[in-house]
C-alpha cells in the first residue's frame, strides 16, 4: 500500500489561510446575529466590537467594513430583527376583515412567535437597564420599536370602539396596560426565571388575553 504524501509548508499554509478567506466576505447578517447575542447576555455597555468579530468569526476590520460602531450595529440588530416584525403586523391590520378581538388575539400571540420567544426579546431589557447610560439607543429604540408597536395597538382598540364590539376607553392607558405584562414576561425571561421559578408563556398568553376580552368587551350595563 503506497503512503500517502505528506502536505508540503506550502499547502500547510494554504490551508491555514483557507478559513480566513472564507470569513473575509461574513455578510452583515451574520455579524448582527453575533451582536444580539452578546447584547443580550452581556448588555450593551459591556459588549465591545472585538467580541462581536470573534462571535462572527471574522476580524475587526471586517466588521468595520459594515459597521463604524456599537450603536450601528445595533440599530442594524433592530432593524433586521424586529421592524420587519412590525411592517408584517401592519400589513396584517390593513387586510384584516374579522372582529377586533381576533385581531388583537393575532398581535399578541404573533409578538411572541416572532419575538417574544426569541433572542430578540432580551432587548428590552436592554433598553430599561441602559437607556439611561445610552439615551440616543434607547430614542432610537421608542422611534422604530414602542412608537409602531403602539399604533398597532391603538388602530384595533379604535376599531372595536367604532364597531361597538369594545367598550369606550382610554386609549393610551390601555395600551400601558396591555403592553406591561408582555413587557414584564421577556424580563422575567431574562432576569429572575434564573431563580428558579419558570413561567408559562403559553399559559401566561392565554390567561392575559382572557383578561383582556372580558375587560374590553361592551357587555350589557358597561359603555
Amino acid at each position: 500500500m503506497q503512503t500517502p504524501a505528506l502536505p508540503t509548508e506550502s499547502e500547510k499554509d494554504a490551508r491555514r489561510r483557507m478559513p480566513r478567506r472564507r470569513r473575509k466576505d461574513a455578510r452583515p447578517s451574520e455579524l448582527t446575529a453575533a451582536a444580539l447575542e452578546l447584547f443580550v447576555e452581556k448588555g450593551f455597555a459591556a459588549t465591545r466590537l472585538d467580541d462581536v468579530a470573534a462571535r462572527a468569526g471574522v476580524s475587526k476590520g471586517t466588521l468595520y467594513l459594515y459597521f463604524d460602531s456599537k450603536e450601528s450595529l445595533f440599530k442594524a440588530v433592530i432593524e433586521e430583527g424586529i421592524v420587519p416584525t412590525l411592517i408584517a403586523a401592519e400589513q396584517q391590520l390593513a387586510e384584516h376583515s374579522g372582529s377586533a378581538i381576533e385581531l388583537l388575539r393575532k398581535l399578541l400571540f404573533g409578538w411572541w412567535q416572532q419575538i417574544g420567544g426569541t433572542r430578540l426579546a432580551g432587548v428590552p431589557k436592554l433598553i430599561i437597564s441602559e437607556s439611561r447610560n445610552f439615551p440616543d439607543v434607547a430614542q432610537y429604540y421608542h422611534d422604530k420599536v414602542i412608537v409602531r408597536g403602539r399604533a398597532l395597538i391603538r388602530t384595533v382598540l379604535q376599531r372595536g370602539m367604532v364597531s361597538g364590539e369594545f367598550r369606550t376607553l382610554d386609549v393610551e392607558t390601555a395600551i400601558d396596560v396591555i403592553i406591561a405584562p408582555l413587557l414584564m414576561l421577556v424580563i422575567w425571561r431574562f432576569s429572575l426565571c434564573f431563580c428558579g421559578q419558570e413561567t408559562d408563556p403559553a399559559a401566561y398568553l392565554e390567561t392575559h388575553f382572557e383578561l383582556l376580552a372580558n375587560g374590553l368587551s361592551r357587555r350589557q350595563g358597561i359603555q
